[in-house]
């Protein structure tokens, strides 16, 4: 079972008088990067909700945002009127002083002093906010959890696709292998028979050929790549999740064993099937980043 890193969850839990909303989102990344916005009033149950997030999630960027609306008439914060008395008797004064005119809307101009609101929000919040907060977000994780699932099972089916291709055009390679040893065989003999004035020893010759065809000799490359390939499906399909760094380690051994393959080919349709194959790994390459 694969999960994979991206994903998303929201929740949203009330009180008699509030309204939690938490929203998590989930990128790729080598460990865990807990980015977390939360409003001043829970700024300390903020560790206990980074543990409610970070325990299940284990790996990823990840964002989570909380806000709190008021479901009541009454908002936390009141107009200081007498901070607002204070403030116009200064202005006026100041106005017959300096012989300037008073503003013509007060409001918008003592607003901007300070202290001209008072917030009523309670300085602790009671149990039943306490637990909204915590349900909210053990909720929005859960939905994150189902989403990473629902994008693992897409994950798994593409890249048992990419192996099967792979594999499909690994064993295309066996038809022209025979035809490119004949072939090199065939070169050497020919670009010899052109230098003029020499005389071959057939037996020296022989060795040296063999000697030569073995260096190009790629059977060892398609065992090792074949092994690989199955390699990576078993791990694809362990029951738990946790994959990620394996299938980034096997599919780099893949790499290797293709590249070699391409450097002894030593001929073009051999060289147009490894091609296609580092397509089909590159694709997985940029989608292991994304497991778990």
């Amino acid at each position: 079972m694969l999960l994979s890193m991206t994903g998303f969850g929201k929740a949203v839990a009330e009180t008699k008088n509030k309204k939690i909303t938490v929203e998590i989102k989930s990128l790729n990344s080598k460990q865990l990067d807990l980015n977390a916005r939360v409003p001043s009033i829970y700024r300390d149950k903020e560790l206990d909700l980074r543990n409610i997030v970070g325990r299940p999630l284990e790996r990823g960027k990840i964002d989570m945002s909380v806000t709190v609306e008021s479901l009541g008439t009454e908002t936390g914060t009141t107009l200081n009127v007498s901070a607002l008395e204070a403030y116009k008797k200064q202005i006026q004064d100041a106005s017959a002083t300096l012989g300037i005119a008073v503003p013509d809307d007060w409001y918008s101009v003592l607003l901007r002093f300070p202290d001209t609101l008072k917030s009523d929000t309670q300085a602790e919040i009671d149990n039943e906010e306490t637990e909204a907060l915590f349900s909210a977000t053990s909720q929005a994780v859960t939905a994150l959890m189902n989403y990473r699932r629902a994008e693992g099972v897409k994950l798994e089916s593409f890249f048992a696709e990419r192996i099967r291709r792979i594999s499909e055009l690994l064993g295309r390679i066996d038809p022209y292998e025979a035809q490119r040893v004949e072939k090199i065989r065939l070169r050497i003999e020919e670009g010899l028979k052109k230098i003029p004035g020499i005389e071959l020893d057939k037996g020296r010759l022989e060795q040296e050929m063999i000697f030569y065809i073995e260096k190009l000799d790629i059977n060892e490359e398609k065992q090792r790549l074949s092994q690989h390939l199955s390699y990576f499906m078993e791990t694809l399909e362990a029951p738990h999740p946790g994959q990620g760094k394996k299938l980034g380690f096997i599919s780099q051994e893949m790499g290797r064993e293709i590249n070699t393959l391409g450097s002894k080919s030593n001929h073009a349709d051999m060289q147009r099937l490894v091609v296609k194959m580092k397509d089909e790994l590159e694709q997985i390459k940029e989608q292991v980043l994304n497991v778990m």
